[in-house]
Parts: C-alpha cells; sequence; structure tokens
C-alpha cells in the first residue's frame, strides 16, 4: 500500500513560491519542524526550481514544451505512450527509484555547487590525506621492523592452573615480516602517486581559473595556497618536514622526500 503523501510536502512548495526559491531548504525545514534533507527530498522530486520558473514566465514553459515534442502533427507516439507513474520527465527520475532519500538529497546539493567548489574541495580533501599520512607512515629508523602474525595453528591442552578448563597452545605460527626500507619504498610510491594527482587538480583548478568562469573567491584560494607553501619552504625544525611535498607541487614527484630518505 502506498504512503499517504505528506501535507507538509505541499506547504513546503509553497513557503518556496512565496520567496520566489530565495530561501535555503534549511529554513524551509525550521518552518515546518522537519528535517533539512526531506525538504532536499521533495525539491529535487517535484521540481520545485521548474515550479518557479514556470509560474514566472509561463510563455517560456509552454515554448519549452513545444520545442520537447515532435514535429507538428506528428503521431509516432500514437499508442506508444510512457507507462503508468513515468518519471521521464524528472531530472533525476531514474535515481529517485532505487537511490535512498539521503543519496538524492546529496545529488541535490550537489547540483547548487559551481564545479570550481567541487574541484577545491577534492584538492582539500586530496592534501589533507596526504599531510595525514605522515604520522601514519612515518618510519623511525633503518633499524625499525614490524612483525605481524599472519596465521597460527593451536592445539587445546588441560590447563594445569584451571582444572577443568582448557587452554590454547600455538604449534604453529607464520609472521609477515615489514622492514624499514620495504616501508619506506612503499610508502614513497604511494606517496607520489597522492602528489601528481594533487597537483594535476591544481593545473586543473589553475585552467578554469583562467576561464573566466571563477569567481574572485575562487580566485584568491589557489593564490593563498601559494603563498602557504612557499612561506614554508622557509621553516626548519617539524615544519621543515613538508619541504618533500612542497617542491612535489612545483616540480613533479621524482624527488619527493629526497632529503629525508637520505638521512634515513
Amino acid at each position: 500500500m502506498a504512503r499517504e503523501r505528506s501535507p507538509d510536502r505541499d506547504k513546503a512548495f509553497e513557503i518556496y513560491q512565496q520567496h520566489q526559491g530565495n530561501i535555503t531548504n534549511r529554513e524551509i525545514a525550521k518552518l515546518l519542524d522537519i528535517p533539512e534533507k526531506t525538504i532536499s527530498v521533495w525539491k529535487l522530486r517535484d521540481k520545485w526550481k521548474d515550479g518557479i520558473d514556470c509560474s514566472t514566465s509561463k510563455t517560456d514553459c509552454s515554448t519549452t514544451k513545444r520545442r520537447q515534442g515532435g514535429q507538428p502533427n506528428n503521431k509516432n507516439a500514437v499508442g506508444h505512450g510512457a507507462p503508468a507513474k513515468n518519471k521521464n520527465a524528472e531530472t533525476h527520475g531514474f535515481f529517485s527509484k532505487y537511490l535512498p532519500e539521503e543519496t538524492l538529497a546529496i545529488m541535490e546539493e550537489i547540483q547548487q555547487k559551481h564545479p570550481l567548489d567541487i574541484l577545491w574541495e577534492n584538492i582539500t580533501i586530496q592534501y589533507t590525506a596526504i599531510v595525514r599520512a605522515q604520522r601514519i607512515m612515518y618510519v623511525t629508523g633503518k633499524d625499525e621492523m614490524i612483525k605481524e602474525l599472519k596465521n597460527a595453528e593451536y592445539l587445546s591442552l588441560p590447563d594445569p592452573d584451571n582444572p577443568g578448563e582448557v587452554k590454547l597452545v600455538p604449534v604453529k605460527e607464520a609472521y609477515n615480516f615489514q622492514f624499514a626500507w620495504d616501508r619506506q619504498a612503499t610508502f614513497l610510491q604511494a606517496q607520489s602517486r597522492a602528489m601528481a594527482t594533487l597537483q594535476s587538480m591544481i593545473r586543473q583548478y589553475d585552467e578554469l581559473l583562467k576561464s573566466g568562469m571563477a569567481t574572485e573567491e575562487q580566485k584568491l584560494r589557489v593564490e593563498k595556497l601559494k603563498v602557504e607553501i612557499d612561506k614554508a619552504k622557509g621553516f626548519g625544525g617539524e615544519e621543515g618536514k613538508d619541504d618533500g611535498f612542497i617542491e612535489a607541487l612545483k616540480a613533479g614527484a621524482k624527488n619527493v622526500w629526497a632529503d629525508e630518505h637520505e638521512h634515513t
């Protein structure tokens, strides 16, 4: 049995219409005391934006509908109409049928983002992952070794200290060993690939800035990053550990952490 349509769904659209679309999903959600994600899903499925456009410009909407059809007097579609409850007209009609509401809400938010903002967020995530990896993958010295149990076989024997109970005694064990040079080499390879990806994204961001589609704020972001990189080059001590990363941004990943590797 189909779930009854919520009366708040129509109320939410009325509020959106009253504000000519100049109101956020969060504000509507607060007015109706319902989750913001629910508003996002309704907005996507009911195509609120198209409803606003049609109410403000009926001529354009009717013209658009005629252009989407076939030639005048064309009868190719006679007897071949869309099935009941067809959602071909929805932007995400196919997805709305199969994807969960939370995913649809995310898609709605992504649609409202500028391509440059999406790319910048990816740059930030990649940069963060690279910096965070320094602590996780740090090798203390050339003699460092990690011993990890791979598999083992045990034998059950009576426990002399606890009558009536048994204890497991290992009879066969296999270990994996990771030496410092192996870990460092693996780390450098992975880091080089990550930095090459970051460098490519920054280059792409620069190209989009030159295309004239960027705002002043979007232009300042990458300039700020470049200034921070230049400043970091002059620091010593702990900050100096990022020198390899800084050089990789400008000259590629060939000499990533070369100095640190030589002194290890």
